[in-house]
């Protein structure tokens, strides 16, 4: 069903607009280099050569810097909209086949919902962690997922969306990090040794809940 965009609900576990300033900085810094770079080479290779050394210095960072910054995902009705740097894609919701927690163990650790209707595969990080704290998805914003996944029959669809209300409780009352149904997935994968990736089989998503 159509919408007009007022029950749209960010996805985005780090909003553009906190790197946007570094990004900027970064591709500002990459112009002057390309500029330096192509007038130095001037001096011993024809013009031309030394602008198209400048701007295959460029691009790439320029290119990616761009996406980057376009790069958004959020939630409409039952519909998750992922824009990319050169095109939106759609995933609904209630049509799901897959559903799975995945989880990333490195400097930063970082746990993921993976969904996959048929056509579009979408991957939401729902939670980054490092050994000094961490960032998850905002309340409003897990609230909402957990909804729209109990609109599918999916089983495991159902079991993520009680892990995601039990770490909204769990947010709420700004329980320690060992509280949270989220950073036990990462605790649950580096105490059985299946690091840096695994997908948490359907009783590992269950226990979150009944830990």
């Amino acid at each position: 069903m159509p919408t007009d965009g007022s029950d749209r609900v960010d996805l985005d576990l780090v909003p553009v607009e906190f790197i946007r300033p570094r990004l900027m900085k970064i591709m500002v810094g990459a112009v002057v280099v390309a500029i330096l770079l192509a007038v130095i080479a001037s001096f011993f290779l024809p013009v031309v050569v030394a602008v198209v050394l400048g701007v295959i210095v460029v691009v790439p960072t320029v290119v990616s810097t761009w996406i980057v910054l376009r790069r958004r995902i959020w939630l409409s009705g039952n519909t998750i909209h992922v824009r990319g740097g050169f095109r939106t894609k759609q995933l609904s919701v209630p049509k799901v086949v897959t559903a799975e927690i995945a989880v990333r163990t490195a400097r930063i650790d970082n746990v993921t919902l993976r969904l996959y209707d048929g056509d579009s595969r979408v991957t939401i990080a729902l939670a980054l962690y490092t050994q000094g704290g961490g960032r998850e998805l905002p309340i409003l914003s897990l609230r909402k997922l957990a909804d729209v996944l109990w609109t599918t029959e999916l089983v495991p669809a159902a079991a993520i969306a009680s892990v995601l209300v039990d770490q909204l409780k769990a947010e709420a009352r700004d329980a320690g990090l060992h509280e949270r149904p989220l950073f036990r997935a990462i605790e649950l994968v580096r105490s059985t040794g299946r690091t840096p990736l695994a997908t948490l089989t359907d009783r590992e998503v269950a226990e979150l809940c009944s830990s």
